[in-house]
C-alpha cells in the first residue's frame, strides 16, 4: 500500500486554507505553489529575483522534509504577474535550474498574497536527481 504524507511549512494559509505545502505519495512528492514569502516576516521583497530565491529556500525545505532536494524536481509551473516579471525571472530559473533540466509551464496570472509577482509549483521523484 502507498503512503501519504502531508507537509506543511508552518504558513498560516496552509491550515487556514486546507492544503498541504508539499504532499508525498511514494517516491513521488508535489510542492504546492510556493510564491516567495519569507515565513518569519510574512512579507515578500518587491524584487521578483529575490522572491524567487525564497521560493527555493521554500520549496527545498518542503522536499527536505520528504526525503528529496531540488536535483529530484522533474517538473514546475511557474506563475508570474506579468510578461516584464517572467523576463528577469526566466534567466534567475535558467541559473537555478540549468543543470536539472525540469519542465517548466510559464502562465502569467494575479495572486491573493499582497506584492507576490512569482510563485511556482514542483513535482519531485526521490533518487532521479543528478
Amino acid at each position: 500500500m502507498t503512503t501519504r504524507m502531508n507537509i506543511s511549512s508552518g504558513s498560516t494559509y496552509e491550515a487556514a486554507y486546507g492544503y498541504s505545502r508539499a504532499v508525498k505519495v511514494g517516491d513521488t512528492v508535489y510542492v504546492a505553489g510556493t510564491v516567495g514569502l519569507d515565513y518569519e516576516t510574512g512579507t515578500c521583497d518587491p524584487d521578483p529575483v529575490v522572491q524567487l530565491h525564497q521560493i527555493v529556500r521554500n520549496m527545498g525545505a518542503a522536499l527536505a522534509k520528504a526525503g528529496a532536494d531540488l536535483n529530484d524536481i522533474v517538473q514546475i509551473t511557474t506563475y508570474v504577474t506579468s510578461e516584464e516579471v517572467f523576463a528577469v525571472v526566466g534567466p534567475a530559473l535558467g541559473e537555478i535550474f540549468g543543470d536539472i533540466r525540469p519542465t517548466n509551464t510559464a502562465l502569467v496570472v494575479r495572486f491573493p498574497v499582497p506584492d507576490a509577482k512569482v510563485e511556482i509549483s514542483a513535482v519531485a521523484v526521490i533518487g532521479c536527481g543528478k
